[in-house]
């Protein structure tokens, strides 16, 4: 199987044969923007306490991050929503290596800023074994350093496609979180952390898997 950037580069390049030039010049200048903004600097750091939360899969039922590091180290993926292809094949490649994440002890989280509804649908469409929890104005993401607003063009642009993001994410807000990869231990430190202003760019998840200590015992494996 492909490495996941692999993946997400094979998406970039098709989206360049179908997509006119000055179209794909509006996301660059984003891109370039954000960068240049420094957000990435400013992302929580390795040795950091995480942010502890407590937020809504996608049937109501509130999950804690403090019940999930009771059970080992938790990697958490931030991403952007259901619209994003690249999002989506990051989740499909954690959803494939769900099980040596269990073989390991740990589990995973993943946490967008779109309604219950989306996430639902985004579980069901791609077969996500693990909880897809909603951050409702990226207020957990902001704690990790990772939020961002679209510009006014990006607004336009957005709608001029069809993407409604207000609709999706349930507010006015126009926020947004960094694509992001956390491994949290059970003491609440963080173990691993990386986000990229370019949304085209991920972390490998064998990579992240490499950052989880040696945590495995029977009762994190009988409750997933």
């Amino acid at each position: 199987m492909a490495h996941l950037q692999e993946q997400l580069d094979a998406i970039t390049a098709n989206t360049r044969d179908l997509v006119q030039p000055e179209r794909l010049a509006i996301g660059e200048r984003a891109v370039e923007e954000l960068f240049n903004s420094g957000i990435e600097a400013r992302i929580l750091p390795v040795g950091a306490a995480a942010p502890e939360f407590a937020l809504p899969d996608f049937s109501g039922k509130i999950v804690r991050s403090s019940d999930l590091l009771a059970l080992g180290p938790l990697v958490v993926n931030f991403f952007r929503g259901r619209w994003c292809p690249y999002c989506v094949t990051e989740l499909e490649a954690w959803r494939d290596l769900y099980p040596a994440l269990r073989e390991r002890g740990a589990l995973v989280a993943g946490i967008s800023p779109q309604v219950p509804r989306q996430s639902d649908f985004t579980a069901s469409q791609h077969s996500i074994p693990f909880p897809l929890l909603t951050d409702s104005g990226c207020v957990v993401a902001e704690r990790f350093g990772l939020v961002w607003t679209l510009p006014d063009y990006m607004r336009r642009y957005s709608l001029s496609i069809l993407l409604n993001i207000p609709f999706i994410n349930g507010d006015e807000s126009w926020r947004l979180p960094l694509p992001a990869t956390y491994v949290i231990g059970p003491d609440g430190k963080i173990l691993y952390g990386e986000a990229h202003a370019d949304f085209r760019v991920r972390p490998e998840p064998e990579e992240v898997l490499r950052a989880l200590p040696v945590f495995a015992r029977s009762e994190s494996l009988r409750n997933p």
